[in-house]
């Protein structure tokens, strides 16, 4: 039965992985880029995502401290992270197809962008990226160890980083509806942040 405990967050993350690109494959041929970010910023973010993927799958890395408890390990934080990870891929999910062929790995304004505050979005206004977050908090309390919340904290800041550029960028593109959007609906957590 360890070998369930060992390979439940690998294959969660791996299955989730492949369904996002076989719904970015299904879509890819969506509508007309106008705007994208520059190369080094979607770089630096793939970089930030590796290093976190590496902190979370590598068994040992020279740096006892990774290994830290934050609490005892277990079958509560093991359960407890698998239920908020599963919750918030599905989110992730859930929200990605409700975006349908407004979504793109980059930050980009399509041909034709229309701004979407239904389902998921009524609830948050990057609920993609809440969700995501959302899987690595769960991994990291199932985890228990320093790496994990280490690895939490890499893929916010690569994400917080992207979400701040896309909010720029829709405020230039739908100006006061999104101002109105974004003072009604919170960015990252309902009602909260």
């Amino acid at each position: 039965m360890l070998w369930f405990y060992e390979l439940f967050f690998p294959v969660v993350w791996i299955v989730f992985l492949v369904y996002w690109q076989i719904i970015w494959a299904r879509t890819a041929r969506g509508k007309t880029t106008q705007r994208i970010e520059p190369a080094a910023s979607r770089i630096l973010r793939a970089l930030a995502f590796l290093i976190a993927v590496a902190l979370l799958s590598i068994p040992r890395i020279p740096l006892r401290w990774l290994y830290l408890e934050i609490w005892p390990s277990g079958i509560w934080p093991f359960w407890i992270g698998a239920a908020v990870t599963v919750g918030g891929l599905l989110f992730a999910v859930w929200a990605r197809l409700h975006l349908g062929s407004n979504w793109s790995r980059a930050v980009t304004i399509k041909q034709g962008h229309e701004l979407i505050t239904t389902g998921p979005y009524s609830l948050v206004r990057h609920p993609i990226y809440t969700g995501i977050l959302t899987g690595f908090i769960g991994t990291a309390i199932a985890l228990s160890q320093v790496r994990g919340f280490i690895a939490f904290v890499l893929v916010f800041l690569a994400l917080r980083a992207k979400f701040r550029m896309e909010e720029a960028w829709m405020r230039s593109q739908f100006g006061e509806t999104y101002a109105t959007y974004a003072h009604k609906t919170a960015a990252l957590v309902p009602y909260i942040f």
